[in-house]
């Protein structure tokens, strides 16, 4: 598979204004990451205009974090406005697995919605494909089910791209995979990091030249090595939280290795 060495530079020259609705613990971090990285955030989440911006972003993401009913809808309305529009629509399911109101909002906005991206933790996705797993909240939690076969099942069924996040990412289309390796732990410390990457991750794919697997592969791997880089100026997570955003701001293509990708291919007989 071909990467794109190209697409940061186009992100950085295009400014795509990438719309989040988004969750009260993690929107100032969101929107000064995009900015960092070279977009233009946008977090509007009244049913009002939800659909107006939709229809002028690049991209829009929804992020479960702080449901309310009225968001629901919200997002609904959003993601039908982007869909319309032909932009990419970005899911992040926070904690989807952690309460029936939020498994009752992913079911319902994954029946409405046509969703180019999924991403979340193992426990997120084991949550849409309705297996076994131990939710810890918002966090991952533990389980012994193959996330991979996991994260396919999820792909098939809404003929979308699903990335899961955590130690070694994946990225799938549901026959093919994409495994990403480096990040480093100071990432899990700081509150926000994984819903940025959901906004980052659709930056990418506002200017994805048609291959949305591989742009999303290239997000997480830019993603994982920018956290490398803060995390060797940084004492702890609060100055890599910082250093974070100083090093997405500065990172370019040719710093992330090609040794960061695994390619797998499904064989079907």
């Amino acid at each position: 598979m071909i990467r794109q060495p190209t697409i940061l530079t186009d992100l950085r020259r295009t400014n795509p204004l990438v719309h989040c609705i988004t969750n009260i613990v993690v929107a100032n971090f969101q929107a000064n990451g995009l900015l960092a990285l070279g977009a233009s955030p946008i977090m509007a989440d009244s049913l009002e205009e939800a659909a107006d911006i939709a229809a002028i972003s690049s991209c829009t993401l929804l992020n479960i974090g702080t449901l309310d009913s009225t968001t629901v809808d919200s997002m609904i309305a959003a993601g039908k406005g982007a869909l319309q529009h032909e932009r990419p629509l970005v899911l992040d399911p926070v904690g989807a697995g952690a309460t029936s109101f939020r498994k009752q909002t992913v079911a319902k906005l994954l029946n409405k919605l046509d969703f180019t991206l999924i991403r979340g933790n193992a426990g997120e996705i084991a949550a849409i494909a309705g297996v076994a797993w131990n939710a810890k909240g918002v966090d991952a939690g533990s389980g012994d089910i193959d996330i991979v076969d996991a994260a396919k099942q999820v792909a098939r069924q809404n003929d979308c791209i699903v990335a899961v996040t955590g130690e070694t990412d994946l990225v799938t289309d549901g026959e093919q995979v994409i495994r990403i390796s480096g990040g480093h732990k100071l990432m899990s410390l700081v509150t926000g990091s994984g819903c940025l990457l959901s906004a980052v991750a659709g930056a990418f794919l506002a200017v994805s030249h048609g291959n949305t697997l591989q742009t999303v592969a290239e997000s997480l791997a830019f993603y994982k090595k920018s956290g490398e880089i803060a995390a060797e100026q940084s004492f702890g997570p609060g100055d890599f939280a910082m250093n974070f955003l100083n090093t997405l701001h500065s990172l370019n293509s040719e710093d992330v290795s090609d040794d960061q990708f695994k390619y797998e291919q499904e064989v079907i007989s």
